[in-house]
């Protein structure tokens, strides 16, 4: 050959008979069918267990329950409320079902690929020349084109984009489950405060008594003046704790609106109010580690990509192959001439119909590796895929066995510290008793109010900490969505869009 082979590409574009149009495809499906080799898809490799490894006899259980509304089971109307705002106003989830509905006509834009097209046209023109003559044209035509998917790129193209709308809409319950677990613990957290706040009041209260308990023996010279200086630093080291938890309870406040898609302080008059941490229920479901999978939507998610990387390789294998086209066309022209001459004139004028169809191949001979570069590509996207699922599936055993272990430690610690500050509280009132009578020193009584303070402050901590270990099991376990509801609330948005 004459021709340089660098970057040669031979295609073959004509009309063609039926019966030669027949052989060129023979030809060309057996000189490829030589030649295509089809890449190997990688496929997950991760071992999940049959159980767990986390213990919690008596508060763990493993049947099945629906746990697309578990926030319910706190028996909070104030939570409740909260979650119902920020599942229709949060901005992250909204654009989540934006996002959802772009994947949607993707998918439907790729369906609609594998279809022909047809399209009509009307025109007409005229002209007249210095005779006088006029001569009018109307053309009316129909043209149709379409590649048939002899090789199947379409349809992996259909099947791809149907997988990342699945994908899509398995990050919008992602999305959901997320967020309501993020405002249920920004809520604990902040009636957390409020409680630590009250704690704080509380033992100022009494640490003020203490204060002028101490004055009052000071005044009648029973005690010197240095317990009256130690018991005024106790009191006013407690003050100090004060407005940094009631800072945080506002700042709490302010995301959590923003959760709801308010503005900062919109929730203030709600919120005011002081109200405990929400109890728990004295069990709790978990199922199986295979079941937590089946529920959790970002496995979900990472599984639909692997789905629409494989697919989107095995359309790339098919640029191997010769690609068809068919178009037709069918036209009408109408032309009448005028000839005027004087008062008088005369008019002739005739139809025309043209039809034609043509068919062509176009195969790539030579590219300089170029397809094949593609594919490999493609390749080792799907491999990665098949990658973050592994590691999805292994953070979603971590997740639960991490909220196990703390929700059970958590309720350990509880117990103790329950019984710690009972009798924290009888050690206080007996040192103030025995200093009152003059049996004790005061810095026994300094101790026992400030032991009191700090155990019944990592109370309300440690109800706080086991409030949010139950809802980061909630989570872990993939609750908080329903498919039905979430999928209706897109397809609603979609319909006002």
């Amino acid at each position: 050959m004459s021709q340089t082979m660098e970057d040669l590409r031979f295609r073959a574009q004509m009309n063609l008979e039926p019966v030669a149009f027949g052989l060129v495809l023979l030809a060309t499906l057996a000189f490829t069918g030589c030649t295509a080799n089809r890449m190997k898809a990688a496929k997950p490799n991760v071992t999940v267990p049959p159980s767990w490894s986390s213990g919690g006899e008596g508060l763990l259980t493993t049947s099945s329950e629906d746990l697309s509304k578990w926030w319910q089971r706190l028996g909070d109307s104030t939570l409740l409320s909260l979650v119902e705002q920020a599942l229709k106003n949060n901005p992250d989830l909204r654009t989540a079902r934006s996002r959802l509905r772009e994947a949607r006509a993707q998918r439907n834009l790729a369906a609609a690929n594998r279809f022909p097209t047809l399209t009509a046209s009307v025109s007409s023109s005229g002209s007249k020349t210095s005779g006088s003559a006029t001569t009018n044209s109307l053309s009316e035509s129909f043209d149709a084109s379409w590649e048939p998917d002899v090789f199947g790129a379409k349809r992996k193209a259909l099947e791809a984009a149907s997988a990342d709308a699945r994908a899509t809409e398995a990050e919008l319950h992602n999305t959901q489950v997320s967020l309501v677990a993020e405002v249920a613990s920004n809520y604990v957290a902040l009636r957390s405060f409020q409680s630590r706040v009250e704690i704080a009041r509380k033992n100022e209260a009494s640490q003020s008594e203490t204060l002028q308990l101490t004055e009052w023996r000071a005044q009648a010279g029973l005690v010197s003046s240095v317990d009256v200086e130690q018991a005024h630093t106790n009191l006013e080291q407690t003050r100090a704790g004060i407005p940094s938890l009631e800072a945080s309870v506002a700042q709490t406040g302010y995301q959590l609106a923003i959760l709801l898609g308010h503005t900062p302080g919109a929730l203030k008059q709600q919120l005011a109010k002081t109200e405990p941490v929400p109890s728990l229920p004295d069990t709790v479901t978990v199922g199986i580690p295979a079941d937590t999978l089946r529920q959790r939507p970002d496995v979900r998610a990472a599984e639909q990509k692997i789905i629409a990387e494989t697919a989107r390789l095995r359309q790339a294998e098919t640029a191997r192959y010769p690609s068809f086209s068919l178009s037709g066309s069918l036209g009408i022209e109408q032309l009448t001439n005028a000839v005027a001459s004087g008062t008088s004139g005369a008019a002739t004028g005739g139809t025309a119909k043209v039809a034609s169809f043509s068919g062509s191949v176009l195969q790539t001979l030579f590219d300089r590796g170029r397809i094949r570069a593609q594919i490999a590509v493609q390749n080792a996207v799907q491999e990665q895929a098949v990658i973050s699922y592994e590691s999805t599936v292994r953070t979603a055993l971590k997740d639960v066995e991490d909220a196990l272990v703390s929700l059970v430690k958590s309720r350990e610690r509880l117990a103790s510290l329950n019984k710690a500050a009972e009798s924290a509280r009888n050690a206080a009132l007996l040192a103030r008793n025995r200093y009152t009578a003059g049996v004790a020193d005061f810095q026994t009584v300094l101790d026992t109010e400030r032991t009191v303070l700090t155990i019944e402050d990592s109370v309300a901590q440690t109800q706080a900490d086991r409030a949010s270990a139950l809802i980061q099991l909630y989570k872990a376990l993939g609750g908080g969505w329903s498919p039905d509801a979430t999928t209706a609330v897109a397809n609603n948005q979609g319909s006002h869009s």
